[in-house]
C-alpha cells in the first residue's frame, strides 16, 4: 500500500469539503439553520478525524478548536451572527493553508503560518465555556510536554525484529547471548519476549526454540554491524533490522510479514517507542481503509493503552463505513489525471485528421466497399471525438461558487450590503476555459461591487432596495457559452466616460459614436473614470486585461448599461478550444471553416451592385465578400453562396465561391507572426494535409455592413499559411 497516495487523496477531499464548508458558512450568514450548522460541524470533524489518521498534528489541532466551538453553536450556546461567520470563514481559510504546508513537508511547518493561526485560536477560545476552554489548554500543554519529551531523547532507536529457528537450542547457541552481545554495540532501551509460536503443553518440544525478540535499540553502529552480532545464527533466524527514523512503510511491511502476530506486533513497535501510536495508526488504517477490510485489532489495543484517543479511530471507522456504503458510487467515478486527458483529446484530434485522409484516398479510389468501411469508421471516430470532449466539460457552478466568498468580503470591506444571485450553474463548458475565465470574472465582480453597486444612501435616495444585487448566470447559445455578470446599480456614465475618452485622445472631437462604442472603451488599458485609487479599484488596469484574456480564448465581451439601473457585462466564449464541429467553405482555392453551430443557413447570392446587403426574405442582411477581404486571386465562381451565420442574436453573411459541406475539424493556434491578425482564429489541417483557416465570426461581423477599408490586410494570411 503506498501511503502517499492516501495522503493525495486526503489533501483532495479536505479541499472539497473546505470548499462545501466555505459555501455553508456563507449561507449561514445570510440564515442560520440546524443542518447547515450540522453541515459545517460535519466536514470540520472529517477534515480533523482523517488529518488525525495520518499523523497531521498542525491541522487536528486548530481544526479541533474550530470544531469545539462549532458544536457550541450546535447545542445553541454560542449565537451565530456576522463576526463570528466571519471568524469561521478566516479560520476555514487558516485549515486551507495549513493543509497545503503539510501537502508541501509534512514533518515542518512553517512557524510564520502557526503563528498567524494563533491570532484566529484566542478568538475561538472566546466562544467556548470555560470548562471547554480549560480542557483544549490541557490538552495543549499535553502535546507541549510531548513534543519536549520527544525532542529529548539524543536519537531514536534501531528496531530489530528476531524470531530464532526451531534448532537453534540443538546447534548450542543460546539466544540470550545474542542479546547480550548486542548491547556491547550500544543500548537496549526495551525489549519484549514474543512466545507465540509456543504450542501446548502436550505439543511442546524441550528442546526446540519458540522465542522471537522485539528490540529497541539505540546505537551509533551500522546495520551491518548490528547485523553481524547474528553471524552465527543468521541460517537459523528470521532477522529484520528497520533504521532510525524510517518511513512507516518500512513497519507496515514488518507487521505485513507477520501477520498473525499484527495485533501484538504493533503494540511492541509502540511500547518500544520505534514509532508513535499515531504513526502506526495512520498507516494502518489507511492501508485497511484502501481495500476496504475492517479496521486491526491493534486501533483496540491503541485505545486500551489510550495511546489513541477513541474518537480518532471513531473517525477511521466512519469514514470505513462510508466507503462501504459508497463502493458503488465509486465504481461509476475515477478521477483522472488533466495531463492525461489533454493528451486523450490530443490523440483525437490526431485520429480526425488522419480519417479525413483516408476517406479522401476512399473517395478517390472510388472503391464502394472502402467507401461503406471509412464511413463506419468516420462515424466510430466521431463518438470517440464527442465522448472524450464530454470528458473534459465541466460545470460553471464550481466557479460561481467561489465569487460567494469574494461578494460576502468586499461588500463588507466597502460598506455595502450586497447579494449574489447564481443562475445557469449546470452549463457545461471545457475544463480548460474555465480555468482561464476564473480570474477575468473575478475582476468583473468585484468591479460591478466596487463600480456598480451604489452606495446604500444613493439607493435609498433612488427608492432602489437597500441591499444591492450582482448576478451571474450563464448559458449556451449558438456553440458559445454566455457569460452575464450584472448589478441593480447606478449603470455608466456614459457623458465622463466619452469626457474621459476625449481628453486622453482616444475618441477624435466631435466624432458620433453609439452606446455600445462609448462602453467599449472602458476595456482601453490605463482608462478609468474612477475618482480616487483603492484597494480594489482606480488605477486602470484591469479591464484591459479582462478583454485581452478573453480574446485570448476567441471570445468577446460587450456592455450595456442603462443609467440608475445597472449594467451587465456579457462575455462569450467557445464550449471548448480543441475540436468543433466545422463547416468548409472554398474561396478559389483557398479552404476556410465556420464553426457548424453559427451556421443558420446557405443561400444563393442574388445582390447586385456594389453595396454589402441583401435581401433575405424582406429583412436586410450584410455580408462580407470573402474573396475582397482576404484578396483571393483567381476567377470567381459563376454562382457564388452566402453563408448566413449568426452571432450574439444578430446576422450576416459570408459570399463564397463554394460550399464543402461539414467536417470535424481540429484547431491549432496560428503561429505569433498571426497573432495580432482579425478575422481569423486559428487554422485546422485537412485530409488532404493543406491548411484551413478558421474564421473568427464575432471580429467578422464587426466588419459586416461596413466598407473594408484595409483590403489586403489578411491576404498574406492565406498566402502565408
Amino acid at each position: 500500500m503506498n501511503l502517499d497516495q492516501a495522503l493525495q487523496t486526503f489533501f483532495a477531499e479536505s479541499r472539497e469539503l473546505l470548499d462545501a464548508m466555505e459555501a455553508m458558512l456563507l449561507a449561514m450568514s445570510q440564515e442560520c439553520d440546524p443542518e447547515t450548522v450540522n453541515a459545517v460541524f460535519r466536514a470540520a470533524h472529517t477534515i480533523k478525524g482523517s488529518a488525525g489518521l495520518f499523523g497531521l498534528d498542525p491541522v487536528v489541532a486548530f481544526t479541533h478548536v474550530v470544531e469545539s466551538v462549532l458544536d457550541e453553536v450546535r447545542e445553541g450556546r454560542v449565537a451565530v451572527d456576522d463576526a463570528l461567520v466571519a471568524l469561521l470563514l478566516k479560520c476555514s481559510d487558516h485549515i486551507r493553508a495549513l493543509v497545503d504546508a503539510v501537502e508541501a513537508d509534512a514533518n515542518q511547518l512553517d512557524p510564520e503560518l502557526a503563528a498567524r493561526g494563533e491570532p484566529l485560536l484566542a478568538q475561538l477560545r472566546r466562544h467556548l465555556a470555560p470548562a471547554a476552554r480549560q480542557a483544549l489548554v490541557e490538552r495543549d500543554e499535553s502535546a507541549a510536554f510531548q513534543r519536549m519529551a520527544n525532542r529529548n531523547h539524543e536519537h531514536d532507536p534501531w528496531h530489530i525484529s528476531v524470531r530464532f529457528g526451531r534448532d537453534v537450542l540443538r546447534n548450542g547457541m543460546d539466544p540470550l547471548s545474542f542479546i547480550r552481545y548486542l548491547g556491547t554495540l550500544g543500548t537496549i532501551t526495551d525489549i519484549v519476549t514474543v512466545h507465540d509460536a509456543m504450542p501446548t503443553a502436550e505439543a511442546m518440544d524441550p528442546e526446540s526454540c519458540y522465542l522471537g525478540f522485539e528490540i529497541a535499540f539505540k546505537s551509533k553502529a551500522d546495520k551491518a554491524a548490528i547485523e553481524s552480532v547474528f553471524d552465527f545464527v543468521l541460517d537459523d533466524c528470521t532477522l529484520r533490522i528497520v533504521p532510525p527514523r524510517s518511513r512507516i512503510e518500512e513497519f507496515i511491511a514488518l507487521i505485513d510479514s507477520l501477520p498473525l502476530e499484527s495485533a501484538r506486533l504493533g503494540e511492541m513497535l509502540v511500547r518500544c517507542g520505534t514509532v508513535t501510536a499515531h504513526e502506526l495508526e495512520a498507516a494502518l488504517n489507511a492501508q485497511k481503509l484502501a481495500v476496504g477490510q475492517p479496521l486491526p485489532l491493534i486501533g483496540d489495543v491503541l485505545m486500551e493503552q489510550e495511546s489513541v484517543a477513541a474518537p480518532v479511530v471513531a473517525a477511521a471507522l466512519e469514514k470505513q463505513k462510508r466507503v462501504r456504503e459508497s463502493k458503488a458510487q465509486e465504481s461509476q467515478s475515477v478521477r483522472v489525471d488533466a495531463d492525461k486527458l489533454d493528451r486523450l483529446i490530443n490523440l483525437v484530434g490526431e485520429l480526425i485528421i488522419a480519417s479525413a485522409g483516408a476517406n479522401l484516398i476512399a473517395r478517390k479510389a472510388r472503391n464502394v466497399e472502402l467507401q461503406e468501411a471509412n464511413s463506419v469508421l468516420s462515424a466510430l471516430v466521431e463518438d470517440v471525438r464527442d465522448s472524450a470532449l464530454q470528458l473534459r466539460m465541466v460545470k460553471i457552478g464550481a466557479t460561481f461558487s467561489r465569487f460567494q466568498r469574494v461578494v460576502h468580503d468586499v461588500s463588507r470591506e466597502l460598506g455595502k450590503d450586497i447579494q449574489l444571485v447564481v443562475s445557469g450553474e449546470d452549463a457545461e463548458l471545457d475544463k480548460t476555459v474555465v480555468e482561464k475565465i476564473g480570474d477575468p470574472l473575478m475582476h468583473l465582480v468585484r468591479n460591478a461591487i466596487d463600480h456598480g453597486i451604489d452606495s446604500p444612501e444613493l439607493r435609498a435616495q433612488r427608492g432602489k432596495p437597500p441591499i444591492g444585487t450582482v448576478r451571474l448566470n450563464a448559458y449556451h447559445d449558438s456553440g458559445s457559452i454566455v457569460i452575464e455578470v450584472g448589478d441593480d446599480g447606478g449603470g455608466l456614465n456614459r457623458e465622463k466616460i466619452m469626457a474621459k475618452a476625449l481628453e486622453r485622445g482616444l475618441v477624435e472631437p466631435g466624432k458620433t459614436l453609439s452606446d455600445a462604442e462609448i462602453y467599449g472603451l472602458v476595456f482601453e488599458p490605463g482608462f478609468s473614470t474612477a475618482e480616487a485609487v483603492t484597494n480594489l479599484s482606480g488605477r486602470g488596469v484591469g479591464m484591459d486585461v479582462v478583454k485581452r484574456n478573453i480574446v485570448a480564448l476567441r471570445g468577446s465581451v460587450s456592455i450595456a448599461s442603462v443609467p440608475e439601473q445597472g449594467t451587465t457585462v456579457t462575455v462569450r466564449l467557445p464550449l471548448t478550444l480543441a475540436i468543433i464541429n466545422g463547416f468548409q467553405i472554398g474561396v478559389g482555392k483557398a479552404v476556410f471553416v465556420v464553426p457548424l453551430d453559427m451556421v443558420d443557413e446557405c443561400v444563393e447570392f442574388t445582390a447586385e451592385g456594389d453595396h454589402d446587403y441583401t435581401d433575405l426574405r424582406g429583412q436586410v442582411l450584410p455580408f462580407i465578400r470573402l474573396r475582397e477581404l482576404f484578396e483571393v486571386t483567381g476567377s470567381a465562381s459563376a454562382r457564388p453562396n452566402i453563408v448566413v451565420v449568426k452571432h450574439a442574436g444578430q446576422k450576416f453573411g459570408l459570399v463564397v465561391d463554394t460550399l464543402l459541406g461539414e467536417a470535424q475539424t481540429v484547431i491549432k493556434p496560428l503561429s505569433k507572426m498571426f497573432a495580432q491578425v482579425r478575422g481569423i482564429s486559428g487554422s485546422s489541417i485537412l485530409g488532404s494535409g493543406d491548411v484551413a483557416l478558421i474564421l473568427d465570426v464575432p471580429a467578422l461581423m464587426q466588419r459586416a455592413g461596413t466598407p473594408v477599408h484595409a483590403k489586403g490586410r489578411l491576404a498574406g494570411v492565406v498566402s502565408s499559411v
